[in-house]
């Protein structure tokens, strides 16, 4: 049984022991021991992330990867795990502070990140200030509104020699308080100035500062800056550092994240704060006071339209100019799609039953609206290729090369479906369902009354729908097909394994101008090329082109092989369309009665059954089996 007093008990006694106090002549002991405890907010976030764990894609081992990436590095950072499809996003992202971390020159600049609604530049930010919160606490002067690093406290003629047996670079200068402390309360004793662990703590404001959009008929610097204590004047002068209310987003967001929500909708002289922040390291101080050091991660965030609106402007230059610039456009790959779905549905308190392809058919949908047309393929081939899928066509691996679909297309993923309209087309159906359960119909038939009623162009409304009427239905369709004539194989794997098997032998034997050896009676055989020919006629391979596939395939078999990799029917994605297709071909007429009929004998009523529990242990619940085997046999097989 747990006790809570004492989970509590142990608790505290942790965070004591954690906890340090002292003065700046006890820190300057620790430091020497560990000189990375003074490193400024940049190295500090890219440190978190780093320590979290990455690992590098090797794409020649991930046939899938290789297509999609080709031969470009694909680092995968651990930190941000809950992202999906935007890779390379988050690879830019840990770059900017990897350079920033080294003190170059875009630590000196802004981290603006633009994209369309829900693509996940909000997200992107709460992640990184939850990781700057789990962070390790840092050493500050004690009762310093900064939270300032304490080495600010040695004076300027002695830096070097300090610097020389610290082995670290001091940066900044003494805030207006903590300057006058020093003198007023410390007598210039720096070494006795009290020094003290803090925490960072959005909820708290520290180390965090948040900037939301201001109204520009009432914009006040004491947002960022804070501001002059009014009711102090009549006890002190306008220029003494006690008047001052150092609580802006800029001041408590020192050594750690500054973040300007929707920056752009703020006057621009709203923004000078911006560029003295960056470049020189330093924000005005509210009142007569002295300028502030400041070492801290800028980050904002808008939508596109914003951002062209604010760089049409010439007069804001010196703000564009100290601006890195990333783009997070919506996710293009389906595969990852359906996993931020999965995890959105994960992390609600929906107990519904999804039916098998449900949340794909949403995906699709979603990547659709969002794919520029290209002259090279139809909209449904370049989603399967930007999802690396082979493409299959009469018989043969197409090559299209993903790089120029991306060249003709560099604004892809800024517009489209949001993941927000799917996910909330998704809960419209949970809702709606009177039996609990969700399936690719009910999705589809929601998401069609929900385009209808967006605001969007006619044009672009006919767009949507089209996908949604034709090009998805259609597709879910030979899904479905398939998968009900698979539910009528029995050991549908092994005989598929089978099938290969038999069909490598062949076909090396026929490249090979050898014989078969016949297992049973040890007879040697030429290769069977009327079954070679059944295989490869299922994808319309015939003539002098079934040579050359029978060589593709030996030889990709042999390149797998000596890679160490494991071959099955399912790894040469052209044979394992061939297989499928000659199994099920053998099954579907028997498929299409059994489904179709309403009144079944004995022997096709246990078949139907025997359908129904392989669809069943296939991930259908009863009711979603009933609706799509009754859609399946009004739709799929039509006299």
């Amino acid at each position: 049984m747990v006790k809570f007093s004492e989970l509590i008990k142990k608790d505290r006694e942790e965070r004591k022991k954690q906890d340090f106090e002292g003065t700046f002549l006890d820190y300057l002991n620790i430091l020497k021991d560990n000189p990375s405890l003074c490193m400024l907010a940049h190295k500090r976030m890219y440190e978190v992330i780093q320590n979290e764990g990455a690992k590098v894609v090797n794409t020649l081992e991930n046939p899938r990867l290789r297509r999609i990436y080709g031969n470009d590095a694909i680092k995968i950072y651990d930190f941000f795990r809950d992202f999906y499809g935007i890779d390379r996003t988050i690879m830019k992202i840990v770059n900017y502070l990897k350079t920033a971390a080294m003190k170059g020159e875009e630590s000196r600049q802004v981290l603006y990140l633009v994209g369309p609604v829900g693509a996940g530049k909000s997200s992107i930010m709460e992640a990184l200030k939850r990781g700057l919160e789990k962070s390790e606490d840092i050493y500050a002067i004690k009762g310093c509104p900064m939270r300032e690093e304490p080495l600010h406290l040695v004076p300027n003629h002695l830096r070097e020699q300090f610097e020389e047996l610290l082995n670290v670079k001091i940066e900044g200068d003494l805030c207006p308080v903590c300057r006058y402390r020093l003198k007023n309360e410390f007598n210039g004793e720096f070494e006795k100035f009290p020094v003290e662990t803090v925490d960072f703590s959005i909820r708290s404001r520290k180390g965090v500062g948040v900037v939301p959009p201001v109204d520009p008929n009432n914009q006040d610097t004491s947002v960022l800056i804070g501001s002059v204590d009014i009711s102090k004047l009549d006890l002190f002068p306008e220029d003494d550092p006690r008047v001052l209310s150092l609580n802006g987003a800029f001041n408590v967001g020192n050594r750690g994240i500054v973040e300007f929500i929707e920056v752009f909708k703020n006057e621009i002289e709203y923004l000078h704060t911006m560029i003295t922040a960056t470049q020189e390291k330093s924000i005005p101080s509210p009142g007569k006071s002295s300028m502030i050091y400041f070492d801290g991660i800028i980050l904002a965030h808008s939508n596109e339209g914003e951002w062209n609106k604010f760089k049409s402007d010439h007069t804001n230059e010196a703000i564009l100019d100290r601006i890195v610039k990333i783009e997070v456009p919506y996710c293009l790959e389906l595969d990852e799609e359906i996993k931020i779905y999965n995890k959105i549905l994960g992390k609600s308190s929906f107990d519904a039953h999804i039916a098998p392809h449900t949340i794909e058919v949403a995906s699709m949908f979603a990547i659709l609206t969002r794919l520029i047309p290209s002259s090279k393929v139809n909209p449904l081939t370049k989603l399967k290729i930007y999802n690396g899928e082979e493409i299959v066509e009469k018989g043969s691996t197409k090559k299209i090369d993903i790089l120029e679909l991306r060249e003709e297309a560099a604004r892809e993923g800024m517009t489209g479906i949001s993941p927000r309209f799917i996910m909330k087309v998704l809960d419209h159906s949970i809702a709606e369902s009177e039996h609990n359960c969700i399936n690719p119909l009910s999705v589809l038939e929601t998401l069609i009354r929900s385009v209808k009623e967006l605001a969007i162009s006619e044009d672009a409304k006919t767009k949507y729908l089209n996908f949604l009427q034709n090009v998805i239905k259609k597709e879910y369709n030979k899904v479905l097909e398939s998968e009900v004539t698979k539910a009528f194989i029995h050991g549908y794997r092994e005989q598929a394994e089978d099938l290969f098997n038999n069909y490598l032998d062949h076909a090396e034997a026929y490249v090979n101008k050898t014989k078969i050896k016949d297992k049973s009676t040890g007879e040697e055989l030429e290769a069977d090329e009327d079954f070679l020919k059944s295989i490869e006629q299922q994808i319309k391979i015939t003539g002098t082109a079934a040579k050359g596939f029978r060589q593709d395939v030996t030889s990709y078999m042999f390149y797998v092989m000596r890679n160490g990799s494991k071959i099955d029917y399912t790894c040469y994605q052209p044979l394992k369309e061939a297989i499928e297709k000659k199994l099920t071909s053998s099954v579907r007429e028997l498929s299409r009665v059994i489904t179709r009929t309403k009144v079944r004998d004995k022997e096709q009523r246990e078949k139907y059954n025997a359908m129904v529990e392989e669809m069943k242990r296939n991930g259908y619940c009863k009711h979603c089996c009933n609706v799509i085997l009754k859609y399946a046999a009004n739709n799929l097989w039509k006299d």
